[in-house]
């Protein structure tokens, strides 16, 4: 039977399994991920090195897909490698999928993490609307906006949570997503803050989603719903999302060793 080294992370309750001896697979993510008959977790991954960057990761979804980045798993995967001495700096590149992301350890032992630019380009979404910034999906009024995966984010008056479970999957499998979409839910308090609640792609309902902080917020900045700096409510707690109506967007949050053990496979 395989004996397989690992540790449990998470970040505002969206949670990892990250491999520490071998390379992250489908297969393995399927099965660890699974919450009764494995360790359960939201995503697995593991760390390699590159010629691109500091260092890069291998990560997979619960249901075993590649997403091109996940905002809560990378400042998990960031705490992971600076503690483990694979990098030995605090602020450093990592190879994803989305492309080069740049996080930084901080004195308090947050992270804030350089998301890069958010794309609002209809095919490189994608969506199959001609403004992203205004369709309609499913009977809401809906925001297309891609932070290297993609997002519809809906400002509603409704509560999220139910929203999410009742619609979320029907909108992330939606025809007008051919990669289909996570999907945000947002009550706006005020201008620096929203209450948001997200379904996952692939992952499905889930305590936080940090490229979803950042498409939800950049999509309240241009509606002029939002100022440039906001706190971004989620069940798991709490990210801080700056964006300045060009340029990077940089989320700010905690990500927390839970526990290590061994997963025998077999």
């Amino acid at each position: 039977m395989e004996k397989i080294k690992f540790q449990k992370w998470q970040g505002l309750g969206n949670d990892f399994i990250i491999l520490e001896e071998m390379t992250a697979t489908k297969e393995l993510a399927i099965k660890m991920c699974d919450r009764k008959f494995g360790i359960g977790a939201d995503g697995l991954f593991s760390a390699k090195k590159t010629d691109k960057a500091d260092i890069a990761w291998d990560f997979y979804n619960s249901d075993g897909t590649m997403p091109e980045m996940c905002g809560n798993g990378i400042r998990c995967f960031a705490k992971y490698v600076y503690e483990k001495g694979l990098v030995n700096k605090k602020t450093f590149s990592v190879e994803t999928l989305r492309g080069l992301v740049i996080p930084e350890i901080l004195d308090d032992k947050t992270v804030r993490v350089d998301m890069g630019e958010p794309v609002f380009d209809s095919k490189l979404i994608p969506v199959n609307v001609d403004n992203p910034m205004d369709f309609e999906v499913e009977g809401f009024r809906a925001s297309a906006v891609s932070m290297g995966n993609p997002h519809c984010i809906i400002f509603t008056d409704k509560n999220g949570a139910e929203l999410a479970k009742s619609e979320g999957s029907k909108i992330e499998t939606s025809s007008l997503f051919p990669e289909k979409t996570n999907v945000e839910f947002i009550n706006v308090i005020n201008k620096n803050k929203i209450k948001l609640d997200v379904w996952e792609r692939g992952c499905g309902i889930t305590l936080a989603c940090g490229t979803g902080a950042c498409a939800s917020v950049v999509a309240g900045i241009k509606k002029g719903l939002l100022d440039n700096k906001v706190e971004v409510i989620l069940p798991g707690g709490v990210l801080k999302i700056e964006y300045q109506g060009k340029g990077s967007v940089y989320m700010t949050g905690g990500a927390e060793k839970v526990f290590e053990g061994v997963y025998f496979n077999g």
